[in-house]
């Protein structure tokens, strides 16, 4: 239940946490002493420990460093505005070029700071989080792992592949950190809208992990990608003589279900406490492996999950646009084109929200929803209907429209619904066309909201230009990928939000981590995405506004973090981290909470190096 509660809770905080995130000056207290078990030039080539050139002269003497670098010591001040210098210079000489090419090259030159120094790299992206995000995330993750086994220069994350049944558990103690907080993986099989990209989808872990590092502020030494590689059914990939993958096609049934029961396994042999966050799988195994491992492991599966907190936040936003209270949600109409794991996700999360409505009573067949797939509007006429999708099939409750049949198109089920909402989580750029959303101005509401979720942008169904040019000044619109704001005239905006996961999962892998959660139950998740849809305040979501903006990211990660922290001590699900118990845990208000989940996120800073050698 979104109660008036949690919205306060998540707003009444917030100029204090502003004020503990709001800059991005470094924490007043100088770190202490990093004890490293490398000298000479082994520092100088690990990303973890090198400053390159702001190593002290003390440093260069103590660990060997002296005549192995030019003698000018830098601050860190001075190596920040010379990589951004070097990244503005580019982003000047590729005007005019083509946009795949201008994002790649914006790619690479992050991606080798990246490679040479960990600290000065994510300072920058904190720092620049709206300008980089873009290139590290979505859209240009996308176009990365179309072209990653070119790309590949240096190995990051790890690979377990079908070859190695039987070997994964000495494997994971290959990786050198000593402890693990966070896991992404994926077995690259829907990788985005894109499809099986086989071993390529890594870039999807270490792109997402970036964010973790970013928003939420894990330690960077403390994450991991990993790349499930169980072959691949691209034709095209196995085909490419510079495909880095298995040249095989995808295990299938238990085969494939024995690798990630290895896997799983074996991280919890190493480090029982991490949380695992299951990416792009397809969505006979993102289901699968979602209900197979989430009441054993802390582990949940963004696509599904993640998503659908995201919709959801969007969805209670659009209603408060309309002016009404959020106990109207359950009589909102919703379309939904997409029958994913993304979708499924979404319509569950959404129904489990209209049943948690305070004084509401739902009638039994009240459905609110119209899902269409390929194969145009479900319905419980559909033959082989998926179970998953069964229970939001149109049928003969109250609420029916008589002449929608079976696989009716997209525009119709529009022009006879007239929905408060549609939503696209399809994977097909341009689905809502020009008849779909004129289609939308005849909505019910006098706020029509569009989800375009899809990613990476080539995928969006439709673009903000579309939605107010064709559905009107008042429509309110979101996307999965990031696009501008549009000039309506007469001085006014059409807000371009972004419906993106960036939003929630950090928050929600802190909060379990901090919580030391035994796994991440769906009250977890509600709480994350409960405390997202209360963070704007009424006069935005009046003006269109239904997210924050992407440049106050931990701030939101703090919040709703701390939301997640709180559900899991509600539930009796904390074990607590560190030398914060169950108990303290317990005993902290929310403000407490928020602060003490602010304080535990990693800064970038140089730390004092001392060698063990």
């Amino acid at each position: 239940m979104l109660a008036s509660a949690a919205r306060r809770s998540c707003r009444r905080s917030s100029s204090q946490i502003r004020r503990l995130l709001g800059s991005s000056a470094p924490p007043a207290v100088v770190p202490g002493p990093c004890i490293v078990p490398k000298r000479g030039n082994d520092i100088l080539n690990d990303p973890w420990y090198n400053k390159d050139t702001a190593f002290p002269t003390t440093e260069r003497d103590r660990l060997g460093l002296r005549g192995l670098l030019p003698p000018r010591v830098m601050s860190f001040k001075e190596q920040y505005e010379r990589f951004i210098n070097s990244y503005r210079s580019l982003e000047n000489n590729t005007r005019g070029e083509p946009e795949s090419m201008v994002a790649l090259a914006k790619w690479r030159i992050l991606n080798r700071l990246h490679d040479r120094n960990e600290t000065l790299y994510f300072r920058v992206l904190i720092d620049n989080i709206k300008d980089f995000a873009p290139v590290i995330y979505t859209p240009t993750v996308g176009l990365v792992c179309e072209n990653y086994s070119g790309l590949f220069r240096r190995p990051r994350g790890m690979y377990f592949s079908a070859n190695d049944k039987g070997e994964m558990m000495s494997m994971i103690y290959n990786w050198p950190a000593e402890k693990v907080d966070m896991i992404v993986v994926t077995d690259g099989s829907r990788i985005l809208g894109l499809g099986d990209l086989g071993v390529q989808g890594i870039g999807i872990p270490i792109g997402k992990l970036d964010l973790y590092v970013a928003a939420a502020g894990i330690n960077p030494q403390k994450v991991l990608p990993v790349m499930l590689d169980v072959g691949t059914n691209n034709k095209k990939l196995l085909e490419d003589k510079l495909y880095l993958g298995l040249r095989q096609p995808r295990l299938e049934g238990e085969e494939y279900l024995a690798i990630v029961d290895e896997f799983m396994e074996a991280v919890r042999a190493r480090w029982p406490k991490a949380v695992v966050q299951f990416e792009d799988f397809q969505m006979k195994w993102a289901f699968e492996t979602l209900e197979r491992y989430r009441n054993r492991f802390c582990t949940f599966n963004d696509d599904i999950q993640g998503t659908a907190g995201v919709a959801l936040a969007g969805l209670l936003g659009a209603v408060r646009a309309q002016g009404l209270p959020l106990q109207d949600f359950p009589n909102q109409k919703i379309v939904v084109v997409g029958a994913g794991s993304a979708g499924i996700g979404v319509l569950n999360m959404a129904k489990q929200a209209s049943l948690r409505m305070p004084g509401i009573h739902i009638t039994e067949g009240h459905n609110q929803f119209w899902v269409l797939d390929k194969d145009g509007l479900i319905t419980k006429a559909r033959e082989g209907l998926d179970p998953a999708v069964a229970g939001f099939a149109r049928g003969s409750g109250p609420d029916e429209i008589p002449d929608l049949q079976e696989g009716a198109s997209l525009v119709e089920v529009v022009k006879k619904v007239k929905p408060h909402a549609l939503l696209g989580l399809s994977g097909v750029g341009g689905i809502f066309n020009e008849e779909v959303l004129k289609a939308m101005k005849e909505s019910d509401s006098p706020r029509p909201a569009v989800f375009a979720m899809s990613n990476p942008t080539t995928k969006a169904e439709c673009t903000p230009d579309d939605v107010f040019k064709h559905v009107g000044e008042n429509a309110i619109f979101a996307s999965g990928s990031p696009f501008s704001n549009v000039a309506l005239g007469n001085g006014k905006t059409g807000y371009a939000n972004q419906a993106n996961n960036m939003y929630l999962f950090p928050g929600i892998g802190l909060g379990a981590l901090l919580s030391g959660a035994r796994i991440i139950s769906d009250g977890m998740l509600e709480a994350g995405a409960e405390c997202l849809a209360s963070y704007i305040t009424d006069d935005d979501i009046q003006k269109g506004i239904l997210f924050p903006p992407v440049s106050s990211i931990r701030h939101i990660t703090a919040q709703v973090g701390a939301a997640v922290l709180r559900a899991a001590v509600a539930e009796d699900l904390a074990e607590g981290c560190d030398d914060v118990g169950p108990k303290e845990l317990a005993s902290m208000s929310e403000l407490e909470t928020v602060d003490y989940v602010a304080r535990k996120m990693w800064y970038p800073i140089y730390s004092p190096l001392v060698s063990k050698k």
